[in-house]
């Protein structure tokens, strides 16, 4: 990229383009959350750690 860039200052025209996307909530359906809370013994959270190692993941 050693080839310089030379601009001109010629006028430029704009316009303005009417928005024709549909709004983003009519695009994407929002899912009900539902909060769970887990208590797993320490034996289960260490096998998924050890699983999560072997295969390079959280």
């Amino acid at each position: 990229m050693s080839k310089k860039i030379n601009y001109a200052d010629e006028p430029t025209e704009a316009q303005v383009i009417e928005d024709f996307l549909a709004p983003p909530e009519t695009l994407a359906f929002r899912e009900e959350g539902i909060k769970v809370t887990l208590a797993p013994s320490k034996k289960s959270v260490d096998f998924f750690k050890a699983e999560a190692g072997k295969r390079h993941t959280q």
